[in-house]
């Protein structure tokens, strides 16, 4: 189904999952699950069978829609084949009148030199021949008569469809002309806006220096030094203070409730991603904060490459040389309109994408990236107070939105059976695996150990294209744990739009609301990421949030940007003191949590990489035989060789499909025989229940590294070509 009812699961996109003899669940991947019971276990098997072979059926007729949107629609052929028959028709028509006329004209001249040859010898056959004439005259001149009435119905016809036709084609020339001008103003409007803002910009700056340069001169006139006797009167230095307004959600609902308050309220969550999230009630605060900023310890940095024995099996790492770029990207033209006209409105994973669109990393790869920042769990693993910790995991979940200000291209998508694995011990401290675990719907199954902490996700998300920008929701949970201090954090990323799929540059914006939870002590973190638009007077990119206890008492505020930097700072007094009706919370100085470093100029030759983007699909030894580095077409696309990796992509995505198509097959053949039957299940994940959010999620088996480093890959999949 394209489109479907609040409240109801896409059976396309569902997961079905079996529990115990009697019961099982259906679920959408997180934000909406059912539970169900059967009588018996017989009777639970026939129903997870049936739901199996449903979903096939579904999956395949969806991709027959996809296919058949491909193609030109019917109705615009129709009106053309029927004209093209009359046309043929009416041709049929003079060749059978063209036919019968040099017919009847020779047998008519046959005898005409008859008749005159009787006619000179006066033969008694003279009346019978004079018949014969006439009647073959009759006959010439009735096939004559019929010749120019197909001659006429055949101009008439001509005429009156390629009167049509020319119309049809100056309406669609006066279209593409009407398009073509609504797209240059477009493209000139943007670069008017573009460039009143710049304006505007450039206007602000110079009005706030000159502001500073008076503020500067006065404080130098000799009637404005204060003397020692009206000291008293100016004793409140609000010069060290800023003053600035932010939203506080009411949490104390929540831990009312149940432990599981988390989970429910995710499952009741609308699953069309919209950009309103109207969970939580917000209190307007003012916040007045100490200027200057203590940054963030530089001992702790050092440390980050220093120190790389914490990790299990990371005693004796040698630090290994890495690439610090790609090549240069080659310079390709492509018709983009030719291939997004048939995009809009079908899911991101369903279209045919050629890799000139891609960027030579899988997706697996893609979310690794989100480690780059890893320096800010370390530091906050040593952080003693729970809210300041916090702050810290709030910042590394910022952090790693960082790169998509300037990276638009797509990540390939994994094949069923994919993996990827990346051991940065040597200077990050962390190693992680992945695999995709799904194919319809697409999920991902991550692991992550570093020194003191460990993270676990199962990522999918739902993605629509609407021809001006393209909204990516993410619909998986993020897992973080410090085993020393027990402490256990969930969160969920916000949404993600590219804008200017058609016209104009290509632009990604953060927007959304996120609450990082830690279910130990109950303490929550809400961040709002605020969505750009040219009428707000807040800046782009702009990121704000405050934690609190369970009590909703706030401990820190956040404020930052997610493309550049993330400040906090604690709250030393929350209580009593108001300006009008708003509170008035007093921070302390700030302290930088996290800070982008910026990938150097060139990038931009080589799709914007860091240096960790480039180094992620450099070639390894020993790596699983599924492992995304291995993946021929992604590593056509790096070496240049486009065209190539388009045909290689196209056998990689035929042979995903004909296995998908043999497990159809097995799973019918199964149902048939009242067998149970065994879908694809992972290597490295296998599902559980998720005690935090009561979710059926794939959960690492802890068997990866053991199995690389006896060289066992017997349990991976044949999915290259």
């Amino acid at each position: 189904m394209a489109h479907t009812c609040r409240g109801t699961i896409s059976l396309h996109g569902a997961f079905i999952h079996t529990e115990d003899t009697c019961n099982f669940t259906i679920s959408n991947g997180g934000t909406q699950t059912f539970h169900l019971k059967a009588s018996s276990e017989v009777e639970r098997q026939r129903w997870v069978t049936a739901l199996e072979l449903a979903k096939a059926k579904a999956i395949r007729m969806m991709e027959e829609d996809d296919a058949e949107d491909e193609l030109p629609k019917e109705t615009e052929k129709n009106e053309l084949q029927i004209a093209l028959r009359a046309l043929n028709s009416k041709l049929e028509d003079l060749t059978t009148c063209n036919d019968l006329i040099v017919k009847h004209g020779s047998a008519l001249q046959r005898s005409l030199c008859e008749l005159e040859q009787l006619s000179l010898g006066d033969s008694p056959d003279l009346h019978q021949k004079v018949k014969a004439v006439n009647e073959r005259a009759t006959l010439f001149r009735i096939t004559a008569n019929a010749m120019i009435n197909a001659c006429s119905d055949y101009l008439d016809l001509a005429s009156s469809q390629g009167k049509r036709w020319q119309r049809a084609l100056q309406y669609e020339h006066e279209q593409r002309m009407r398009l073509e001008e609504m797209v240059e103003q477009l493209a000139k409007q943007h670069s008017r806006l573009e460039a009143v803002a710049r304006k505007e910009a450039k206007t602000q700056q110079a009005a706030a220096a000159l502001v500073e340069q008076s503020k500067a001169h006065a404080a130098l006139q000799p009637g404005n030094i204060v003397s020692d006797e009206d000291e008293e009167e100016f004793h409140d230095a609000v010069e060290d203070t800023q003053e600035f307004e932010l939203e506080i959600p009411d949490f104390r609902h929540r831990h009312e409730g149940s432990t599981t308050s988390f989970s429910s309220e995710l499952d009741t969550e609308n699953d069309s991603g919209s950009e309103a999230d109207t969970r939580h009630k917000h209190t307007r605060a003012v916040i007045v904060s100490m200027k200057g900023r203590a940054e963030m310890d530089t001992e702790i940095e050092k440390e980050i490459f220093e120190d790389a024995g914490d990790l299990p099996g990371s005693q004796q790492i040698v630090r290994r040389k890495r690439r610090m770029r790609i090549a240069d990207k080659p310079n390709y033209s492509l018709n983009l309109w030719s291939i997004m006209k048939n995009c809009i409105g079908k899911e991101l994973t369903k279209i045919p994408m050629p890799v000139n669109f891609n960027e030579p990393l899988s997706m697996l790869q893609r979310l690794t990236e989100d480690f780059e920042y890893s320096s800010i769990l370390d530091k906050a693993a040593k952080c003693s107070d729970p809210h300041e910790q916090m702050a810290y995991v709030a910042a590394f979940t910022i952090s790693s939105y960082s790169t998509t200000t300037t990276r638009t291209s797509k990540p390939f998508n994994p094949l069923l059976g994919e993996s990827f694995e990346c051991d940065r011990r040597d200077d990050y401290g962390w190693r992680a695996v992945s695999e995709q675990v799904s194919h319809h719907p697409p999920a991902v199954a991550q692991f992550t150990e570093g020194r003191e902490w460990n993270m676990y996700q199962e990522f999918t998300m739902s993605s629509k294209f609407r021809g001006k920008y393209l909204n990516i929701i993410p619909l998986g949970i993020t897992h973080l744990e410090f085993p020393k201090s027990g402490h256990h954090y969930t969160w969920r990323k916000v949404m993600t739009t590219v804008h200017n799929i058609i016209v104009g540059k290509l632009w990604i914006d953060q927007s959304g609301e996120m609450d990082i939870v830690n279910h130990t002590t109950k303490d929550n973190c809400h961040l709002k990421y605020y969505a750009y638009s040219y009428f707000s007077r807040e800046p782009p990119r702009k990121v704000t949030g405050v934690v609190t206890d369970v009590e909703g008492k706030v401990h820190w505020v956040l404020s930052g940007h997610w493309d550049d930097r993330i400040e906090g700072a604690k709250v030393f007094e929350s209580a009593g003191m108001m300006k009008g009706d708003k509170p008035v919370l007093e921070t302390g100085p700030s302290v930088l949590l996290w800070k982008r470093v910026y990938p150097p100029p060139e990038a931009a030759r080589y799709f914007h990489f860091t240096v960790l983007a480039a180094q992620m699909n450099e070639m390894e030894e020993s790596v699983a035989p599924t492992d995304s580095r291995l993946r021929p077409d992604q590593r056509l696309m790096e070496d240049g060789r486009w065209d190539e990796a388009n045909e290689m992509k196209l056998m990689l995505e035929e042979k995903q499909r004909l296995k998908r198509r043999e497990k159809e097959l097995e799973a019918e053949k199964a149902a048939a025989e009242g067998r149970p039957f065994v879908p694809h299940e992972p290597v490295w994940f296998r599902k559980e229940r998720d005690p935090y959010t009561g979710n059926l999620i794939h959960m690492y088996k802890g068997n990866y590294w053991e199995c690389k480093e006896a060289q066992q890959w017997n349990a991976c999949p044949d999915i290259y070509v």
